[in-house]
């Protein structure tokens, strides 16, 4: 009898070990090429320090530029499907599935910076955005550090100056601030967007500085507006999104080590990458390029942007939801981040 209870002890103690040896591998993909910022400044070092704590038991596979497949807009869907592990992605490329979100990137809510707004995305996420991420594990939801102007052939100095133009949009609320402002929207990924301005097929973008270098905006534009500390035209918001049975499955040692490593240790880890690139880009950028939006013409952009928010306010209501609310959580969190 003794040696039978010695046996399934350490029986248990084998089945124990096994499952602590046990390495999960992390299946990541995004749709921008590995030489990103998020790719080689964020997610590659991440995964390292995960590979570390744990001693070699979390191991990551990277598939940048869409390896694994599909489009950006079905990345929030890879990872809900298990297709990819994590993803990192834009809930905005997949309108309508995440709408509480979408009042983080209205016009004119939030401050310029990755430190500045992420600070105002994860507490707004935290408060008021959390039923729509129900299928998913959350890592990380943070912005592009907001959005400027980039055009070929004339500054954007003033809310005349929009009209007629034609510039890439990255979500459905950018490019209906776009065509609040006199311009009209095109919506494409962002590795079209150089190649479009190239050839005319727009005049311009409308995205955040930290997409310069990778897509080499900064070669086929000339002039990049600075709304001289006011809050951003927009933003894009993204998000690490695992998921939730992976997630599940891991073991509670290892899990400890991502919780301690996501949420807002994750978004700080984004944070100081995007405001190191972005200082950057806007160096290697010649300071005549940079063209200063003054308060007077800032106020009359502001003002035709309105009615974005207005019609995005009344869309939610018809859908249940009170968005009136939810932009003011954005400008309270917004007043007290400043």
């Amino acid at each position: 009898m003794k040696s039978a209870t010695r046996s399934f002890f350490f029986a248990c103690l084998l089945l124990s070990a096994t499952a602590q040896a046990e390495t999960v591998i992390l299946k990541i993909a995004h749709f921008l090429p590995a030489n990103s910022n998020a790719h080689a400044n964020v997610i590659e070092p991440w995964c390292q320090h995960l590979s570390e704590e744990s001693e070699g038991r979390i191991q990551c596979q990277l598939y940048p530029s869409m390896q694994l497949g599909g489009t950006p807009a079905t990345l929030a869907d890879m990872a809900r499907n298990g297709v990819a592990d994590i993803v990192w992605t834009a809930p905005g490329y997949s309108p309508g599935k995440f709408p509480r979100v979408e009042a983080l990137e209205l016009p004119f809510l939030l401050p310029y910076g990755g430190q500045a707004g992420n600070e105002v995305i994860w507490n707004y996420y935290e408060r008021f955005a959390k039923q729509d991420f129900a299928p998913f594990k959350v890592l990380a939801l943070f912005g592009d550090g907001g959005m400027d102007v980039h055009t070929r052939d004339k500054p954007v100095k003033t809310l005349e100056d929009f009209r007629g133009l034609k510039l890439r949009a990255s979500s459905r609320t950018i490019a209906k601030t776009i065509e609040a402002l006199g311009a009209t929207p095109v919506s494409m990924p962002p590795a079209q967007m150089t190649e479009a301005i190239s050839k005319g097929v727009v005049d311009g973008a409308m995205a955040a500085w930290e997409v310069v270098p990778p897509t080499k905006l900064n070669e086929v534009t000339r002039f990049h507006s600075d709304q001289a500390g006011q809050p951003a035209f927009g933003y894009t918001v993204l998000t690490m999104l695992m998921n939730k049975r992976k997630y599940d499955s891991l073991p509670a040692d290892l899990k400890a080590i991502l919780d301690r490593n996501s949420g807002a240790a994750l978004v700080e880890r984004f944070s100081t990458a995007w405001d190191k690139y972005i200082a950057d880009a806007r160096a290697a950028s010649p300071e005549a390029s940079i063209t200063v939006i003054e308060p007077q013409a800032y106020q009359a952009i502001e003002a035709a942007a309105q009615q974005v928010s207005e019609q995005w306010i009344a869309e939610m209501d018809g859908r249940g939801i009170d968005g009136k609310a939810l932009v003011e959580g954005v400008r309270q969190l917004s007043s007290v981040g400043r």
